[in-house]
């Protein structure tokens, strides 16, 4: 049986062919290729400038040292990433502060930015995690009247959209990753794209140990002209053979894109179809790439809600427990899902309140008897429900489709917090919640891929968690639960039908 691995460069004799060019040029060093390389990465993200790096951690550390985070300064980071996202925050100097995420996207939300704001806060590191894009813009709409500068990690998301253009186009400054892992490689290297032309023009500084004259000008002259060093550098500079690699990858970037959604959406339709399972999906406000593709294992008994007559119960739903509600006849609590935490409602008979669950935020509802508004959790968009007296709506958390009630009076739906089908609803006084479990956890399914020869991956890290930051004290419950509950699964341009046909067979036999 031949092994699946979980990603695999798609590289061929165009890049060999690029990279013995510039050999033979006898220039291999940052030169001609990487500034053709910057150009066209500029052109395909819509950003102003671009400057190609050693690898997408050194262009974080550029980004945070060209936009004046100083020693002392708070940079809130989410910590649902790899660790290189917190690191570069220590290099300068900074501190960490880590936030929680969306338990939809992994991605920071408004509210855990504010949630972990301090008046020492000069930078919020974005990350649009596996190339699912965050909301920029509402993560802005909290930083920019601070004056906190967003700086977004795009590491995965070459090729993902957020509102009708490429991801970072929108952005003040931004760093991308061309690791092997990636769907661009250029074996290691960066990129730090910005729209100001002096963050820029001192980034391309700083990375050549910040000479005032390059390395590449002083070749082309006969007599090379004297240089000055003004400031403390650094050595993160991209090879020409590298960046050659990279304008062949650049011109492939639609193509894999492509492919890579037509296999998500295999994958996202047979998960659909497997109870417990959840799977990551496009937000409201753009595409991913699908650099990576990740599901949520939901083991375990379904959760119980309260059973007083007519009241409904809400979820927390990052780390899925019940949650009681008030007992008032037909009165129904809704909740705030990423942080889990309560939220009142109205003391009107009958009447409950809805809830954007993806952003947090409340939402008015019509103050008719009985009736209340359901929302679609995965979307924040509001869907309708009857007005039938004693009617509630449940959510519909990880998919966002239409979610059915029942009419009966004083009946109320609960949430299936890991499917995010329909969710049903009992005709009795007894409030109905839970999702269907998987048959195994993660670590089994990890087990059972491993015996078919398949290689996946445990869920992104928690960097909160690790050594050198365990002493930050943070609770950040949806970065744990999704830590501890996800897994990314094979996903590369070359993969066959077959191969991901026996992917999809190991996560059907793992059901209950």
């Amino acid at each position: 049986m031949s092994r699946i691995s979980v990603m695999q460069p798609w590289l061929g004799e165009e890049e060999v062919e690029a990279v013995a060019e510039v050999l033979r040029s006898g220039w291999v060093a940052q030169g001609p290729r990487v500034a053709e390389f910057e150009r066209r990465f500029a052109e395909s993200q819509q950003a102003a400038h671009a400057v190609a790096t050693s690898s997408c951690t050194t262009a974080l550390h550029l980004a945070l040292v060209v936009a004046g985070i100083r020693p002392g300064d708070d940079v809130v980071v989410p910590s649902f990433s790899f660790v290189a996202t917190a690191n570069a925050a220590v290099y300068v100097g900074a501190r960490p502060v880590f936030a929680d995420v969306s338990p939809i996207t992994g991605n920071l939300t408004p509210e855990t930015v504010r949630a972990a704001l301090t008046p020492a806060t000069s930078a919020v590191v974005l990350v649009d995690q596996g190339g699912v894009p965050a909301d920029l813009d509402a993560i802005r709409e909290v930083c920019d009247p601070l004056g906190i500068v967003v700086i977004e990690d795009a590491a995965c998301a070459a090729g993902s959209t957020y509102r009708g253009r490429p991801v970072g186009a929108g952005a003040e400054i931004a760093a991308w990753s061309f690791h092997p892992r990636k769907i661009l490689t250029t074996g290691e290297g960066g990129m730090l794209t910005t729209s100001r032309a002096d963050w820029a023009a001192r980034a391309r500084r700083l990375r050549e140990h910040a000479m005032s004259v390059s390395a590449a000008d002083r070749h082309a002259s006969l007599v090379s002209p004297p240089e000055s060093y003004d400031e403390v550098g650094f050595n993160f500079r991209m090879t020409d053979m590298q960046a050659a690699v990279g304008i062949v990858q650049l011109s492939r970037l639609p193509e894999v894109v492509d492919r890579r959604r037509e296999l998500a959406a295999v994958y996202a339709k047979a998960v659909a179809e497997i109870d417990g399972l959840r799977a990551v999906t496009d937000p409201a406000w753009g595409t991913g790439n699908f650099q990576s593709f990740w599901i949520e294992v939901c083991p375990g008994p379904g959760v119980s809600t309260s059973s007083t007559t007519g009241a409904s119960a809400g979820f927390e739903v990052g780390r899925g427990t019940g949650v009681s509600t008030g007992s008032t006849t037909g009165a129904s609590a809704g909740f705030e899902v990423g942080r889990g935490t309560g939220v009142s409602t109205g003391s009107t008979t009958g009447a409950s309140a809805g809830f954007d669950v993806g952003r947090g935020t409340g939402v008015s509802t019509g103050s008719t008897t009985g009736a209340s508004a359901g929302f679609e959790v995965g979307r924040g968009t509001g869907v309708s429900t009857g007005s039938t007296t004693g009617e509630t709506a449940g959510f519909e958390v990880c998919r966002g489709t239409g979610v059915s009630t029942s009419s009966i009076t004083g009946v109320s739906a609960g949430f299936e917090v890991c499917r995010g089908t329909g969710v049903s609803t009992r005709s009795s006084t007894v409030s109905a919640g839970g999702g269907p479990a998987y048959g195994m956890d993660r670590e089994g399914l990890l087990g059972a891929l491993a015996e078919a020869g398949i290689s996946a991956r445990r869920g992104i890290m928690a960097a909160h968690r690790q050594p050198a930051y365990v002493s930050s004290g943070v609770s950040l419950p949806v970065t744990e639960h999704l830590t501890d509950n996800t897994l990314i699964l094979p996903l590369f341009h070359q993969m066959s039908d077959s191969e991901q046909a026996r992917v999809v067979e190991v996560l059907r036999q793992g059901r209950r």
